[in-house]
């Protein structure tokens, strides 16, 4: 198996793939934030009681964008370890 030299535009190309997925999974982990917090209070207030549905969905629906955000998080670095083996 030959052994390419990466040029310094190709590293710099994959350091700017690597963040951008360490973005994307931060805006993940922040709407999982909103949701769940937005979830609490729609429960914890009562005069917004009759929207008890609406709490528990936005609690759940937390929940997905973590397992969604962890996922593709590990998914896209696998990805960019195997196409750029460079450390």
């Amino acid at each position: 198996m030959e052994h390419y030299e990466i040029s310094k535009t190709d590293l710099l190309a994959i350091e700017r793939t690597r963040l951008a997925n360490e973005r994307t999974s931060l805006a993940y982990f922040r709407s999982f934030i909103v949701f769940l917090s937005s979830g609490f209070v729609i429960l914890k207030i009562e005069v917004l009681s009759n929207l008890q549905v609406l709490g528990i969905s936005f609690i759940v629906i937390a929940f997905i964008f973590l397992i969604v955000g962890i996922a593709r998080f590990l998914y896209v670095k696998k990805k960019i370890k195997k196409f750029y083996k460079y450390k």
